[in-house]
């Protein structure tokens, strides 16, 4: 804040308003602001080390096992692979599937994958994982698709 002294256009001594605006106290802050910020922003940025194993690729001529998939249509259609199911038979078709593809497991420990349309329910959905987990399936994955 600075005032003009003398030389005015209104008497010897008159005192006018000086118009002019003082940034310096406006730089100071930003400048302590930018201080701060470049601070901190390598602190928010932590990263967390993860030990992953390697990708090993299957040896060559070693079968994969393709996912057991579980596909909801619009208006309550539940297929197993391929093959047609409803929401009552589910568990007994899924457990008879797993069953055959890997004996060795229980079927209650392997992954189950659903996939839905875009236009299934919300509740046709929840009915089917609700029915899974009741029966003990909780190695449940959902599978998302681009468009």
């Amino acid at each position: 804040m600075a005032a003009k002294v003398g030389g005015a256009k209104g008497g010897k001594f008159s005192l006018n308003q000086n118009s002019d605006m003082n940034v310096t106290p406006f730089v100071d802050v930003m400048l302590v602001l930018l201080i701060i910020f470049m601070v901190s922003i390598p602190a928010a940025t932590v990263s967390i080390k993860l030990d992953l194993p390697p990708a090993i690729p299957p040896p060559p001529g070693t079968k994969v096992k393709e996912p057991i998939l579980i596909n909801l249509q619009r208006g309550g259609a539940i297929f197993i692979g391929e093959a047609p199911t409803t929401l009552e038979r589910l568990t007994g078709d899924l457990t008879l599937t797993l069953q055959r593809d890997e004996p060795n497991i229980p079927v209650t420990e392997q992954r189950v994958y659903i996939r839905g349309d875009r236009d299934v329910l919300y509740g046709e959905f929840m009915a089917v994982m609700n029915d899974l987990q009741g029966n003990g399936f909780y190695q449940v994955a959902l599978i998302n698709e681009e468009l």
